[in-house]
């Protein structure tokens, strides 16, 4: 594809993004920026959120994953229904009846100053990192395709890629991002379905003929039931899949941030349910798209690539499918990577205004200017680590998030968990200790698991012993007072 038919259509699609922000922040002040208001409603905010909750990262490296894991992922997925269960029927009441603009605000109601702030470090870590490894991704395959042809330094292709996001979000925050949201994972969602369709043309199938091929192939087996070692086991992948959907979304300011601009409790819950059924549908498409990408190449003789991260990429744009293939590629991994970015921002400079520097108890007037300082500063640092990853990553990128996640979201896990399911107080300034050992103490773990525990090695459940180890070391810190509510 053309470098200047790339542009010209990513140029026009962001015009469209910086339209709708034009639209949606009029007369946009904190209340719209963090919260929209709470004036969202819900099936737009559950449309939305499947683009942010896959992102680019999903968009490439799920269906570069089936040829060494076939379908096992999807046992991840069905983990995911629990867990958003309990999100919608746990954890979101709890949210919205302390009418929490920050989600960590409980940690403070219910332990004290250091815990509340102990959380919001830790979503600050979580978040910069899981969005940095997204963004580095999508910012390695434009600099490939389009600017490194140009003379372009990757640099000013990072620079270039979060300097548009700030711009249609530093404005509207979360009352944008919830139609600029919606759009992309339209566009996303398209890309995928055309693709799957335009593929099997090619091959000389119909839609009901590829998706035969893909059920037949060896790719498409689901379920691992036999050895529980390999992190392809279902109930490691099962339960790491609830507790991931737990951690990652509704112990995520980024993910509840949408749920909690909802109008009330009902249509946030009416919003998870639904969001968390079409998921899987969506996850399932994924694979598939990615069965019939290595039977294409198999058919068609073309030599895999050096990462399977590459596979879609390389077979959309190096011109063996149509042109429009790769279009819908490149606006599907962008729309993909946007949705989730743009919102990680936003929830990133809410965390810091609301938890960190307190910004509702600053002058009317001084609000809105720190707020937008904060936005540029977020700005800046997730430039910092995407070309920390450039520098040093060299792994499928989704297993770079969830390795991410399984030590910075087990903290959260435990912090919540222990406060949701005791009446036990603790000694609060003792918690940010608590919170960095138990990582340290999983890493560890992980690290000498086979020599531990007769070869068994950790997978996604890595989350769940993390938070587990967690919820003890809060227990050894206890006092032995309860609670009156909790």
């Amino acid at each position: 594809m053309h470098p200047a038919l790339i542009l010209g259509s990513i140029t026009a699609y962001f015009a469209l993004l910086y339209g709708i922000s034009v639209v949606t922040s009029r007369g946009a002040g904190n209340e719209a920026f963090f919260v929209g208001e709470r004036k969202s409603p819900w099936y737009i905010v559950a449309f939305g959120m499947i683009g942010a909750s896959l992102s680019g990262v999903t968009f490439i490296s799920v269906p570069g994953m089936v040829a060494a894991n076939q379908f096992s992922y999807l046992q991840m997925v069905l983990g995911y229904l629990p867990g958003y269960a309990v999100i919608a029927f746990v954890l979101m009441p709890l949210y919205y009846r302390l009418q929490l603009t920050s989600i960590y605000g409980y940690l403070g109601e219910r332990f004290g100053r250091s815990s509340y702030l102990t959380g919001a470090w830790f979503f600050l870590l979580s978040r910069s990192l899981g969005s940095a490894a997204r963004l580095y991704l999508v910012a390695e395959v434009l600099q490939f395709l389009v600017f490194k042809q140009m003379g372009v330094p990757f640099i000013v292709t990072v620079v270039l890629t979060i300097v548009l996001i700030w711009l249609y979000t530093h404005k509207g925050g979360i009352r944008t991002i919830i139609w600029t949201d919606t759009l992309q994972t339209l566009f996303m969602l398209l890309a995928v379905v055309l693709t799957v369709v335009l593929l099997g043309h090619k091959m000389g199938w119909s839609l009901a003929e590829s998706m035969a091929q893909v059920g037949e192939s060896p790719m498409s087996r689901v379920f691992f039931f036999e050895d529980p070692k390999p992190g392809t086991y279902f109930w490691k992948q099962f339960l790491g899949g609830m507790f991931i959907a737990i951690a990652m979304t509704g112990l995520d300011q980024d993910m509840m941030q949408k749920n909690l601009s909802c109008r009330n409790i009902r249509e946030a819950q009416k919003n998870m349910v639904s969001f968390s059924l079409v998921l899987v549908v969506v996850n399932a498409a994924f694979l598939a798209l990615g069965a019939l990408l290595y039977i294409y190449v198999e058919q068609a003789g073309i030599a895999l690539p050096a990462k399977p991260d590459q596979l879609y990429p390389m077979l959309a744009m190096n011109g063996s499918l149509p042109v429009i293939v790769g279009l819908l590629f490149l606006l599907g991994l962008i729309a993909a990577a946007y949705s989730s970015a743009d919102s990680a921002l936003t929830a990133l400079t809410t965390c810091v205004c609301v938890d960190v520097l307190r910004i509702e108890q600053r002058p009317e007037a001084a609000r809105q200017p720190l707020r937008m300082r904060v936005h540029i500063l977020i700005s800046i640092v997730m430039v910092a680590l995407i070309m920390g990853f450039h520098a040093f990553n060299d792994d499928s990128v989704i297993k770079t998030v969830f390795v991410i996640a399984g030590y910075t979201y087990g903290p959260l896990l435990g912090l919540f968990a222990f406060g949701m399911t005791t009446r036990l107080t603790v000694r609060d300034s003792l918690v940010p200790l608590v919170a960095v050992l138990s990582p340290v103490l999983t890493f560890v773990l992980d690290h000498y698991s086979e020599q531990l525990f007769s070869g068994y090695r950790f997978g996604f459940e890595l989350l769940l012993v993390n938070g587990a180890l967690t919820v003890i070391g809060m227990l050894l810190i206890s006092n032995g007072r309860k609670v009156v509510n909790t």
